[in-house]
């Protein structure tokens, strides 16, 4: 089984060093760098590239911003995974368009963290449910929206609300008591109408295009 390399970018010492000994001592993990700026991140990925980065948003004089996007500017395949104690709204949303593949928050259980890092490694959205709820909030006023895009019916919205909690295709099917084959059939519906072919795009595409009308509580629907 191949492991997940990780490189931790944070700039408080005890998180970092306690993060780090947790993830060698978990099957399946292999921390291969701690950095506490960004400068010390770029020089660390210029020797090797991790499958994830867990990049703090505050990293006391500078933000892991910058951090994402030089790993943009070098075309870099590693994943990043922000876990952070908390951050702005503005800030979360710009941390997604800069390519994070999702938001952590610290107060959070290790399992999860686990459960994080290894969809974010599979090409995966994370979402922590408050982030998702400011993440739509802050994007509460109109937005663009793609040419000809229709809004959802009461059974895409269920099933699109289950996807940003991050659920996986039986887990929704359980939550509405349908068959998981409707779910997928849903959720292909979901695909078209987005102009996408994962569910990380689709996440994307709903947070940055559609928080407006796909992400209102589905009672306004």
């Amino acid at each position: 089984m191949h492991e997940i390399s990780i490189l931790i970018v944070d700039d408080h010492s005890l998180f970092r060093e306690s993060l780090s000994r947790l993830l060698q001592s978990s099957s399946g993990f292999q921390v291969v760098g701690e950095c506490t700026r960004v400068t010390e991140a770029q020089a660390t990925l210029a020797r090797t590239e991790p499958d994830v980065v867990l990049l703090d948003y505050d990293l006391g004089a500078e933000q892991g911003t910058g951090l994402l996007k030089d790993l943009k500017q070098r075309k870099m395949s590693a994943k990043v995974l922000v876990v952070t104690a908390g951050m702005p709204d503005a800030a979360a949303r710009s941390m997604m368009e800069a390519g994070a593949s999702g938001i952590f928050l610290k107060h959070s259980s290790l399992d999860q963290l686990l459960s994080a890092i290894h969809r974010v490694a599979n090409g995966e959205i994370w979402l922590d449910t408050g982030v998702v709820r400011a993440l739509v909030t802050e994007r509460s006023t109109p937005t663009e929206t793609f040419e000809g895009s229709r809004p959802l019916t009461a059974r895409q919205s269920e099933v699109m609300r289950g996807v940003l909690d991050g659920l996986t295709n039986k887990e929704i099917a359980l939550n509405l008591k349908v068959s998981e084959s409707s779910v997928k059939a849903v959720i292909q519906e979901l695909f078209q109408k987005a102009g996408v072919r994962t569910r990380s795009q689709l996440v994307r595409i709903a947070i940055e295009k559609h928080s407006s009308d796909w992400l209102k509580p589905i009672s306004e629907n």
